[in-house]
């Protein structure tokens, strides 16, 4: 259990937006967004999210914790595939709802569960009227079926 508590965000624009108290303001489901880049070259590795704890966990640790909404539970990232986001830096946006984790990734240097460095390794285009996905030619750094196989 994360020992640090979060104060209620001021109801002050101005104090909020220029403050120095760190109060993020989590959504109705108590999440706040999180953006991952890689802290050497700033590749966006991922966006997810933090509930109060997942983010009080990642300050204390210096390791990035998160919350899988589809899983509904705590996830300390790369702990099963040895893949660990260091926090190098934490930044939140003007109004405090949004952080911005610079990290470093160990083991394969591979974010996503599909063995690839970033999540973002499709692009969004147009073809004959449609949304169409293509490939950024990436390739997976590691086995995802060999690492995350189920016991």
């Amino acid at each position: 259990m994360a020992a640090i508590a979060f104060e209620k965000s001021p109801t002050d624009k101005k104090q909020l937006e220029e403050g120095t108290s760190f109060t993020p303001r989590f959504d109705a489901s108590g999440l706040i967004t999180a953006v991952v880049t890689d802290a050497a070259d700033g590749m966006l590795l991922m966006v997810a999210h933090m509930n109060a704890e997942a983010l009080a966990l990642t300050l204390e640790t210096g390791i990035a914790h998160y919350w899988s909404r589809s899983r509904n539970a705590l996830w300390k990232k790369g702990e099963t595939s040895g893949n660990l986001q260091t926090v190098v830096e934490i930044r939140t946006d003007c109004d405090q709802d949004a952080v911005w984790l610079r990290v470093q990734v160990a083991g394969h240097d591979a974010t996503c569960h599909t063995g690839r460095r970033s999540c973002f390794y499709r692009k969004v285009g147009v073809s004959g009227g449609s949304a169409v996905l293509s490939d950024d030619g990436s390739s997976p750094l590691f086995d995802a079926d060999e690492t995350y196989r189920k016991s």
